[in-house]
């Protein structure tokens, strides 16, 4: 093919649009989450709870193979080298456990009728769980902040959410006059499909956490279409049942707008705590990028266990994705700006 052909004129723009979508966070996963979603309204009979295909099955040892594989990528040496900084851990797990919960909660006192909403017990939800792993440790990397203390962090968010996510949902369902939250069964499933597998990872990491580090991002893919399928599934129980008559494109556009309202205010106050405390600039930086970021994978797996009502997992969902989009797109600015930044003051 030729320089000034018709095709290459037509591909440099494509790949020139799919580098600034990249750079803004818009990478090709959440593209396939649309089309997922695209998917669910136009067949939504295949995906269903007792649809043709079985989804619930593959989705559940699925994501059990997905905490597995993250337990063995977990070394005990890169948890041990984040110990040391214990004010900046307390800085981020009381921002995504406590303050985040807080910050939602009231937001629902104040609104008319906001608790008794099923959008608002999405966006509570949100508030609830942990911080997610990767991409917590990709930004705060780029901006040049503590990545040990990064991983630490997101790694320990992740179990302290079986615990604290069910709390909080069940505290806030019961305010809200809600469904009951059976607190120790949904525990115990999360325990048996999270901890258990992380643990059994962690123990076998010596063994076999260098297999698992060579094939991290063929074992990032399986994430993503675990996570794929219980998108689809959940949102075709919705569809199904007709749950999104409702929801009109300036409400989703509000809904939006609210996430990243929630995204900037979190990063505000714990940068503004993080001065006050003195910390340094690497870890104000952790201390921003893991205190505000919520987990998908940890969301989808927890809604399946959380809300037995299939049919209004996807309204429950809707929110999260809304956030993980948003707070991709929100950090991989921040991040670039602040990596701009450690290079001039360094030159």
């Amino acid at each position: 093919m030729s320089p000034g052909s018709p095709n290459t004129l037509r591909v440099k723009p494509l790949h020139r649009l799919a580098a600034i979508a990249k750079r803004m966070g818009l990478d090709y996963f959440l593209l396939l989450l649309l089309l997922m979603i695209s998917l669910a309204y136009l067949k939504p009979e295949l995906g269903e709870e007792n649809g043709p295909l079985p989804l619930g099955a593959i989705t559940t040892y699925g994501v059990s193979l997905i905490f597995f594989f993250y337990g063995l990528r977990l070394s005990p040496a890169k948890l041990k080298a984040g110990l040391t900084d214990w004010r900046l851990h307390v800085v981020v797990q009381l921002s995504t456990f406590h303050l985040f919960p807080a910050l939602v909660f009231l937001a629902s006192l104040l609104w008319p009728g906001g608790r008794e909403n099923l959008l608002w017990l999405g966006v509570f939800f949100v508030a609830a769980l942990p911080s997610t792993v990767s991409s917590s440790v990709v930004m705060v990397s780029i901006a040049g902040g503590n990545i040990p203390a990064a991983i630490f962090n997101a790694s320990i968010s992740s179990l302290i959410g079986v615990f604290m996510t069910p709390l909080w949902m069940g505290l806030f369902m019961s305010a809200s006059a809600s469904a009951d939250l059976e607190l120790g069964e949904v525990m115990g499933k999360l325990i048996v499909q999270v901890v258990v597998p992380v643990l059994l990872g962690v123990l076998l990491n010596a063994r076999f956490g260098h297999f698992a580090e060579a094939h991290k991002s063929r074992l990032r893919l399986f994430d993503q279409a675990i996570i794929l399928l219980i998108v689809y599934s959940s949102f075709c129980d919705s569809f199904a049942q007709d749950m999104f008559s409702g929801f009109t494109p300036l409400r989703l556009l509000l809904l939006g707008g609210a996430m990243v309202g929630l995204f900037f205010l979190v990063m505000a106050i714990i940068y503004g705590l993080s001065n006050w405390l003195g910390f340094s600039r690497e870890n104000r930086i952790t201390a921003m990028f893991c205190g505000s970021k919520k987990s998908l994978v940890h969301g989808t797996v927890m809604a399946k266990v959380i809300f037995p009502e299939a049919d209004v997992v996807g309204i429950i969902l809707l929110p999260l994705m809304l956030y993980h989009a948003l707070q991709l797109i929100a950090a991989s600015v921040l991040a670039q700006r602040m990596a701009l930044k450690t290079s001039s003051s360094v030159s």
